[in-house]
């Protein structure tokens, strides 16, 4: 039961992940300045090392209680 829980909070975060991808790609169809879009694309950087980094204590968190 907790393995399906992790399992769809993973997807959630993937989904998540590809929104944001996704709405970074349309960012250039809107007219923003180049600082506003290297802003962005900064920020975007960050959120995704976050959850990378959340991915990977996940996956600790995982294999201790598997053992």
């Amino acid at each position: 039961m907790n393995g399906d829980r992790t399992t769809q909070a993973l997807a959630r975060i993937e989904a998540a992940l590809i929104r944001l991808e996704a709405a970074a790609g349309d960012v250039t169809g809107h007219r923003r300045s180049a600082a506003e879009l290297a802003r962005l694309q900064a920020r975007h950087h960050k959120l995704r090392e976050a959850v990378n980094d959340g991915l990977q204590q996940l996956d600790l968190l995982i294999e201790t209680a598997q053992g």
